[in-house]
């Protein structure tokens, strides 16, 4: 297989043992980490440090933390507190004046270029182990600014390159080599006095979650707390207004008060806290309160029944809930079950009398959103120290069968998944900046989202929040005008067939015009320019309209939770004026762990190569014929980093079952592209054997034969106990209409898919697919059930994140499968 392009081989494969473990191929990873996988900043301990870095308060604006136990803990284990200790300590209890952080800014200079131009990217900051004493003041021209390993030298309003200083306190240049002493002392920046170059005692930082905040502020100096983070559209008379935004240091104002308030009903580290609603600036919030006191913040599924919730609530033990407002009867309907370990809901917005009666019977302490902001007034609590390997969320996967499994992620699995999110699209030249804006609507209790918006909050872009319903989301996308717009396939195939919609609707001329448009800048971008500079005057002419309804300044549209048909990918990458990525991962991966690369036509229908955080390699999977070392390696995909999750809450059996020997074994069956790209093309578990002892890989061939045009969702069906296949199929509004009228069959959507013309004319086009594909005998579907409503999680037919529940399938469509059979049997 070649991997000259997008991944690199870092171990070789290994054949199988019989009877034992199934041979495994090679393992590869990201051609952007062939030097290794990015590094979080040392003092990115948490994802709380995301949040607080980009507020970037100045000390007096944050709560004190636990720094002078440092000092305490040495002296206790009888080590020696040296005069760099206290320095060190000195200065970070230091309250320095808010001039004299305007007056000496601490600008980011490339290394070497003796230059005084300034870095777009913040300081990269120290490594662990390393802290160097303070440098004493300078009384001359040159302005000195130390971080805790590096030093800018400013010299008469010029700006020396960057050095570092190691272990013995000897200057060094970037690349770890020494400085040569000249006349004028060091190359590239003078050198300090003898007396300051007092050797530091190695100290491990790993754990210490209160470095220095005048060193944040450094770190975070490019990020402005008057940045606008938090957004909704203001109700004017009725009617939705302009967005309105709370800055980063309004919000960080917010989330302390919310923090001292729950510490004052008493909840504090390591307690859970669940969040139950759609999303809104109070669950941002909420989130943060919940990161701040190193609360395990659990996402209560907005989409699913009081079962659900209740079942997560005793599971993870939630003492403390936060509520959208008109949410907060289903929460009441867990009582009394939950109240063993539910103690109080704090809504988003009001609570009514009836609420509070309710709540205040199974014994409840409820309360509004201004009411327990006022609980935490005049107190003060100091932030616990937190670390990398402390859980931050446990996100409960819906899964398609059972109860929900409680995801255990670690403040270390989503800052390196950021981290190497941040170095892809710094590498494709698509980086997000504090300008960026983001429309939160896909689930915050998801993975997806939670992950994007924890990135959008990284660089201290903006956040934008609909409304709440799907009807009017263009129209929120029109008033917020995003830059990157994140959809599930079902929004994105909402958006194709509204555009194929207005093409039918149109005249002549018009068809004719777009048809050689999308076909002349099709060929080009097939020919490899980018999407850009494919057809620019056309983008202006004909496809400009089809960017304004995205609200005119999207440059980035990255599709997840699903597979993306094809020919939507490639029709959205052509009209939508925008890179149209597809994206796999899982909520154990803490999401993003493949996504496909920009102008890069060759990948549709793949999810594109690895993230620069994760090594991949493939397992064969024998029963299924899929062989991790053939010259097209197929096979079971499985993942290692550390984006992966800690286990399954309460559940190590599962765990066990997932994680084997430190690789999460997926369940997906995947394909290695020649150019390194993944191809998802069966699941592991979805098979099985019909009556002539033929195996089915089902979600194969739902896969193949979803390229129907005429169809927008399959569920194939067979068992043992029969020779061939059915299926279940949710048609295309628009196709079967556009159909039915040039075949003159009559009536409205319900009769013409009752039509026995209909049923002929979707099992022709799947014979036809199934031709095209090589599909064997017992592959093709026989019988064909038309339901001209989707599948949908009101009839509990498919997760929240659209994977299909096949037992609740059967379950709903049992008469019309044994009917489908009984007719092709007589």
């Amino acid at each position: 297989m070649a991997t000259d392009r997008f991944i690199v081989e870092v171990e070789k494969g290994k054949e199988g043992v019989d009877g034992g473990s199934p041979s495994v191929g090679s393992v590869y990873r990201s051609i952007y980490a062939k030097d290794g996988f990015p590094e979080p900043a040392d003092d990115l301990l948490s994802c709380w440090d995301i949040f607080r870095a980009s507020a970037s308060m100045p000390p007096e604006h944050h709560q004190r933390d636990p720094r002078s136990s440092e000092l305490r803990s040495r002296q206790a284990s009888n080590e020696p507190i040296t005069r760099g200790a206290l320095q060190a300590s000195a200065l970070r209890n230091q309250k320095p004046a808010k001039a004299n952080l305007k007056e000496t800014p601490f600008p980011e200079t490339r290394a070497g270029d003796g230059g005084s131009e300034q870095a777009s990217t913040s300081r990269k900051p120290p490594p662990l182990n390393m802290q160097a004493a303070p440098s004493p003041p300078v009384t001359s021209r040159r302005t000195r600014r130390c971080s805790t390993n590096r030093a800018t030298v400013r010299d008469n309003g010029g700006t020396r390159g960057r050095t570092r200083r190691s272990m013995t306190g000897r200057r060094r240049r970037s690349d770890g080599k020494p400085l040569r002493r000249t006349k004028k002392g060091l190359r590239r920046g003078h050198g300090r006095s003898r007396a300051d170059r007092t050797p530091v005692p190695k100290t491990d930082l790993t754990s210490l979650s209160f470095l220095s905040l005048s060193f944040k502020i450094d770190l975070s100096a490019e990020k402005s707390p008057d940045n606008p983070m938090l957004g909704r559209r203001e109700i004017v008379d009725g009617k939705a207004g302009k967005y309105v935004w709370q800055t980063y240091k309004e919000v960080y104002d917010i989330v302390i008060k919310l923090g001292n308030s729950i510490r004052t009903i008493g909840v504090g580290k390591g307690e859970k806290c669940g969040i139950y609603g759609a999303n809104s600036p109070e669950w941002i919030i909420s989130m943060e309160a919940c990161n701040a006191h190193g609360l395990y913040c659990v996402p209560l599924y907005d989409t699913l029944g009081a079962g659900a919730i209740e079942f997560i609530i005793c599971h993870a033990e939630v003492s403390l809930a936060f509520s959208e407002e008109k949410k907060i009867s289903e929460l009441l309907k867990t009582a009394p079950n939950s109240t063993k370990y539910l103690k109080n809901i704090v809504s988003f917005g009001e609570v009514s009398n009836v609420q509070r009666a309710e709540a205040e019977r199974h014994g409840l302490s409820i309360y509004s959103w201004d009411q327990f902001l006022k609980l935490g007034e005049g107190k003060h609590y100091e932030l616990p120290e937190k670390k990398r390997s402390d859980i931050c969320t446990i996100m409960y996967t819906s899964g398609t069968t059972g109860d929900p499994k409680g995801v255990l992620l670690t403040n270390e699995s989503i800052i390196y998944l950021l981290e190497g999110v941040k170095k892809l699209l710094k590498t494709i030249n698509e980086e997000l900046t504090s300008k960026d804006v983001y429309l939160s609507y896909l689930p915050l209790a998801h993975i997806f989202d939670r992950v994007i918006e924890e990135l959008f909050i990284y660089e201290a872009a903006s956040i934008g929040f609909w409304r709440g319903d799907v009807k009017i989301l263009v129209e929120d996308i029109a008033a917020l005008k995003p830059t990157i717009f994140c959809a599930v396939p079902r929004v994105l195939e909402r958006i194709y067939n509204g555009l194929q919609q207005k093409l039918s609707d149109g005249g002549f001329l018009k068809k004719t015009l777009f048809n050689f448009a999308f076909n002349y800048k099709h060929n080009n971008m097939v020919k490899g320019k980018a999407h850009e500079q494919a057809a620019p005057i056309f983008d202006k002419i004909v496809f400009k309209k089809v960017k304004e309804g995205l609200g005119g300044r999207v440059r980035l549209i990255l599709s997840g939770a699903a597979p993306l048909a094809a020919h939507i990918e490639s029709f959205l990458r052509v009209v939508a004026c925008a890179h149209v990525l597809q994206g796999y991962g899982l909520t154990e991966s803490c999401g993003g762990t493949f996504v496909s690369i920009p102008n890069e036509l060759q990948m549709l229908g793949t999810v594109g190569p690895p993230v620069p955080n994760v090594d991949i390699r493939l397992e064969s999977v024998p029963e299924m014929g899929y062989d991790a070392l053939a010259s097209k390696p197929r096979g079971e995909i499985c993942i290692r980093g550390k984006t992966l999750f800690s286990g399954y809450y309460k559940r190590e059996d599962l765990t066990q079952e997932v994680f084997i020997d430190g690789w999460l074994h997926t369940g997906d069956i995947g394909e290695w592209q020649p150019d390194g790209a993944m191809k998802i093309i069966d699941r592991k578990k979805n098979i099985f054997k019909l009556s002539q002892g033929e195996y089915v890989a089902v979600e194969n061939l739902e896969n193949i034969y979803s390229h129907v045009a005429a169809i927008e969702s399959i569920w194939v069906y067979g068992n043992s106990y029969e020779s061939y296949l059915v299926a279940v199929v949710c048609p295309s509004k628009i196709q079967i209409e556009h159909w039915a009228k040039e075949h003159n069959v009559s009536g409205d959507f319900e009769t013409i898919c009752q039509n026995q013309k209909t049923k002929e004319f979707i099992l022709g086009e799947f014979n036809r697919v199934a031709k095209d594909k090589k599909l064997k005998g017992f592959e093709l579907i026989k019988g064909v059930h038309l339901d001209t409503v989707p599948f949908d999680m009101e009839r509990d037919l498919i997760t929240p994140s659209y994977k299909k529940k096949r037992p609740q399938l059967l379950k709903y469509y049992q008469k019309e499968i044994d009917e489908m059979y009984n007719k092709t049997k007589n």
